[in-house]
């Protein structure tokens, strides 16, 4: 599934990915104490994210549920950002990843285990 989500909408989507099924009135509360968010707009959001699929909702007390996944939405993210600025080639972001960021001796082992275990 791919649904392109906005900065706003990803911050609900957090908190679903972090708790799971949480209340919309809970999500409220959250985006308040983090970003300063009024509940009409928190609202707002999640009725955006019902509309794209991404959140589906349920009784008693305006309960939402997540219908992507973190991965979901990570991989299509990804898969635009590579084919916007790396022509879609997983090298070149690579190479882009080691040429601008200091990594670490862990990092760079990990890194190395994910290329050899590559089928």
């Amino acid at each position: 599934m791919s649904i392109k989500l906005f900065d706003s909408e990803l911050n609900v989507m957090n908190i679903l990915w972090k708790f799971g099924d949480t209340t919309a009135k809970k999500i409220s509360e959250i985006l308040n104490k983090e970003i300063g968010w009024n509940v009409n707009t928190t609202y707002t959001i999640i009725k955006k994210c019902i509309k794209k699929g991404a959140i589906s909702r349920y009784e008693p007390n305006f309960m939402c549920h997540a219908e992507v996944t973190r991965q979901e939405v990570q991989q299509a993210e990804l898969t635009v950002f590579m084919d916007k600025l790396f022509d879609g080639a997983a090298d070149k972001l690579f190479a882009a990843l080691i040429d601008t960021k200091d990594m670490s001796r862990d990092e760079i082992q990990r890194m190395k285990d994910m290329v050899n275990n590559l089928k």
